[in-house]
């Protein structure tokens, strides 16, 4: 589902890893799809390692967008702070409201919208079913 999809920090929206170099990494952003180097100096997460705070653990970001597909509504990351509260607490009721703040809930969003829009949001056994 996220696998190769990197967050760059200082770098608007998402990049897919598409090889590596002597040294950096060739990123091309599924935003304008143009590629470029990442180097070790950038802050580089894979999405896979995200995860959100909760009361009691963590979850992990493919298992929140999982939460977002199936309530079946969008909301906009431009919405307001109450609206973008209210949304997320409908998806993730016991998420860390001491630790996660609006700012983190609205890149959620938009990476939420942008994997939608490329479809990347595939589920890893659906893949696996595809590819067969």
């Amino acid at each position: 589902m996220l696998k190769g999809i990197l967050a760059i920090s200082g770098q608007p929206g998402l990049f897919k890893l598409v090889t590596e170099a002597k040294n950096s990494i060739i990123v091309e952003s599924l935003l304008t799809g143009k590629r470029i180097p990442a180097y070790s100096t950038s802050k580089i997460s894979t999405l896979t390692d995200i995860s959100v705070f909760t009361e009691t653990a963590e979850i992990q970001l493919k298992d929140l967008f999982k939460r977002i597909q199936e309530n079946g509504k969008i909301i906009s990351p431009k919405a307001s702070s109450n609206e973008i509260k209210a949304f997320f607490g409908e998806v993730l009721p016991e998420y860390d409201k001491d630790r996660v703040y609006v700012s983190d809930m609205k890149k959620i969003f938009q990476w939420y919208q942008l994997l939608s829009e490329k479809n990347l949001l595939i589920d890893d056994t659906e893949e696996e079913k595809t590819e067969e």
